[in-house]
C-alpha cells in the first residue's frame, strides 16, 4: 500500500499540476472554445494512455523502444510554441480568439496530452502488476496493494479540482500565465534531458554506441544523468509553483476590493472570499500530504533493513547442528554457511507459535529472491515486499513463503544435512 501512495504521486503530480493550471488558463482566456478544445485533449490522451497500457500489458515486442523519444520529443515542441504564444496573447482575459488564440489553445492542449500520454499507462498498469504473491486479484495483498493506488488517484483528483478554482480566481489572468509558463518551462528542462535516454540506449540508426560513456557523449551525458538522478528536484520545483498559485489566491480574498452598495452584499463578497480561502488552504493541505508521501512515506518504504547477524552452529563433514534452546524462544534465528564456492547460502528457523514444531527454510523465495525475512514486532516479515509471513506455513512452499528446507530433530539439535544447504547456495549466487 504505501509503495503505490508515493509512487502515484510521483509519477502524476506535475502532470496533474500542469494540466490543471492549463484548463484554468484556457478557459478564462477563450471561454468555451479553451476550455473544450483542452478537454477534448484530455479525454483522447486518457483513451490513447488506455489503449497503450493494455498493448504494453498483454505484450511488450510491439511497443517501440523509440516511444518516450518522440513522447519528449512533442512534449518540447508544444511546450515551446506554448511559452512563446502565452508570453504574447496570454495576459489578456476573455479577449477575441483569433487565429493566435486559437495556437494558444491548441499548443496548450498538446502540453496536456503530451504529458499525460506519457506518465498515465505506466499508473493504470500498476493494478495489473501487483505482487500478490501468487494469491489472486482476490486476496487481501491485491486490495492493500489497489486500496493505496486508489487513494493517491483520489486525492490527486481532488486536489486538482481544488487548484483549478483557486486558478480561475487569481487576478489578473497574467499571473495564471506567467505560473503555467515557469512551470512549463521547470518541465521542458526535464524532457530536454530525458529525450535523449532512448538515443544513448538504443539508437543504433544514428550511428551512436549502444551503451553511455561520458566520452561519447560529453554535455548530453551530463543533463541526462542530472535529469535521471535529480527527478525529485523538478517535482518540488512544481510542488512551490502551486504553493505560490494557492498563496496568491489566498491574499487575494483577505479582504473585500469590489465595491458594494449595502451590507448584505458586502457580506456575500466577504462570504465568497472566505470560501475562495478555504478552498487555497485545503489545497495546500494537499501539498502537505503529498510531501508527506514523497518524504516520510517513501523513506519509509524504501528503507534498508539490516538482517540480523547469523547465530552460531557446530557441523561436521554430513551435518550441521542447531541446538534446540537456541531457537525455542519463537524469535526469528538466521543461520549461515558458506561453502566451496565462496556463496553464503542463510537460512532462518522460527519456532511456531503453541506448537512443538519449527518453521524452518532458506533465507529467500521464489518470488522475492535472495532479499531474506526479519523480525518486527514478532512477525516474519520479507524484506523485498514486506509481506507477512504466516509463521504456520513457513517451511512449505507457495508464495513469499522461504524455499523449504528439510531438517531433522535428535539429541536435542535440528540437524541439517549438509548437502541440502549446499544445494541452496543457487539461490545465492
Amino acid at each position: 500500500m504505501l509503495k503505490y501512495l508515493w509512487t502515484v504521486t510521483q509519477d502524476l503530480f506535475v502532470t496533474v499540476t500542469l494540466v490543471t493550471l492549463m484548463h484554468a488558463l484556457l478557459e478564462r482566456l477563450y471561454d468555451k472554445f479553451g476550455r473544450r478544445l483542452h478537454g477534448i485533449a484530455i479525454g483522447a490522451s486518457v483513451i490513447a494512455s488506455a489503449a497503450l497500457a493494455a498493448v504494453k500489458g498483454t505484450t511488450n515486442k510491439i511497443v517501440s523502444s523509440h516511444w518516450n523519444h518522440y513522447i519528449y520529443a512533442f512534449t518540447l515542441a508544444f511546450i515551446l510554441a506554448f511559452i512563446i504564444l502565452c508570453l504574447i496573447l496570454g495576459r489578456r482575459e476573455g479577449a477575441r480568439r483569433g487565429v493566435g488564440g486559437t495556437l494558444l489553445c491548441l499548443a496548450g492542449a498538446g502540453v496536456s496530452a503530451a504529458v499525460i500520454f506519457y506518465h498515465l499507462p505506466g499508473v493504470m498498469l500498476y493494478p495489473f502488476n501487483f505482487n500478490t504473491m501468487g494469491n489472486g486479484y482476490l486476496s487481501s495483498y491485491y486490495m492493500v496493494r489497489l486500496l493505496g493506488w486508489l487513494i493517491a488517484l483520489i486525492l490527486l483528483l481532488a486536489y486538482s479540482r481544488l487548484l483549478y478554482l483557486c486558478a480561475l480566481h487569481i487576478r489578473p489572468v497574467g499571473v495564471v500565465s506567467a505560473l503555467l509558463c515557469a512551470g512549463t518551462f521547470i518541465d521542458a528542462i526535464y524532457c530536454f534531458g530525458r529525450f535523449f535516454v532512448p538515443w544513448v540506449n538504443r539508437a543504433k540508426w544514428l550511428s551512436w554506441p549502444v551503451k553511455y560513456t561520458k566520452e561519447a557523449y560529453g554535455w548530453i551525458g551530463d543533463w541526462m544523468m542530472f535529469t535521471a538522478n535529480h527527478a525529485m528536484l523538478f517535482i518540488w520545483a512544481i510542488v512551490l509553483l502551486a504553493l505560490a498559485a494557492l498563496a496568491i489566491c489566498f491574499a487575494q480574498n483577505t479582504k473585500v476590493t469590489e465595491p458594494w452598495d449595502n451590507p448584505a452584499q458586502r457580506r456575500k463578497l466577504r462570504a465568497r472570499n472566505r470560501h475562495y480561502r478555504r478552498m487555497a488552504c485545503a489545497a495546500v493541505g494537499a501539498l502537505v500530504v503529498f510531501a508527506g508521501f514523497l518524504t516520510l512515506v517513501k523513506g519509509y518504504d524504501t528503507r534498508v533493513i539490516e538482517l540480523s547477524a547469523p547465530e552460531t552452529y557446530t557441523v561436521d563433514e554430513e551435518n550441521i547442528y542447531v541446538p534446540l534452546d537456541a531457537v525455542n524462544d519463537f524469535h526469528l534465528h538466521r543461520f549461515e554457511y558458506r561453502t566451496e564456492n565462496d556463496v553464503d547460502v542463510r537460512w532462518i528457523v522460527v519456532r511456531k507459535p503453541n506448537s512443538a514444531a519449527y518453521g524452518v527454510g532458506l533465507d529467500a523465495c521464489d518470488v522475492c529472491g535472495n532479499a531474506g525475512y526479519y523480525e518486527r514486532n514478532g512477525q516474519v516479515v520479507c524484506r523485498r515486499c514486506d509481506v507477512v509471513m504466516n509463521i504456520n506455513t513457513i517451511g512449505f512452499k507457495g508464495g513469499c513463503n522461504p524455499i523449504p528446507l528439510s531438517y531433522e530433530v535428535g539429541d536435542g539439535n535440528l540437524i541439517f544435512k549438509l548437502s541440502d544447504i549446499v544445494a541452496g547456495e543457487r539461490e545465492f549466487k
